[in-house]
């Protein structure tokens, strides 16, 4: 049996390209899709009387690069700034858009990022 322990440190230094990289190969290996999965347990999630998950806030936004706007360089600087990423994966990152950026946080830090990757020249949504 594995270290699961051992695993979850593994899977916690991943950057964010190497999470969507490893998201892909295991879609091709199980032969699932992981937003068919979120389908699934989302309706579990809420299944309380009353349906009270409908009901609250999203408090956890996804920022999406959608498009460098013609400004590659300044937005695979202020993608750097952001993430701590290389220039290799910054710039991999910005070609392959639409692509998250960060995911999961919170609405304040969402909006401060899109501000600054459209200050940049990107095109930016949140999720």
């Amino acid at each position: 049996m594995a270290d699961l322990n051992k695993l979850v440190d593994d899977l916690s230094a991943l950057t964010v390209l190497e999470a969507a990289e490893l998201s892909k190969l295991l879609e091709e290996k199980w032969g699932v899709s992981a937003a068919a999965a979120v389908a699934v347990a989302a309706p579990a999630a809420g299944g309380g009387a009353g349906g009270g998950a409908a009901a609250e806030e999203k408090t956890e936004f996804d920022v999406i690069l959608t498009g460098d706007g013609g400004k590659k360089i300044n937005v695979i600087k202020e993608v750097r700034a952001i993430t701590g990423l290389g220039l290799t994966e910054a710039k991999t990152l910005v070609e392959s858009a639409p692509k998250a950026v960060k995911e999961g946080v919170n609405k304040d830090e969402a909006e401060k990022i899109k501000k600054q990757l459209e200050e940049a020249g990107a095109t930016v949504e949140l999720k």
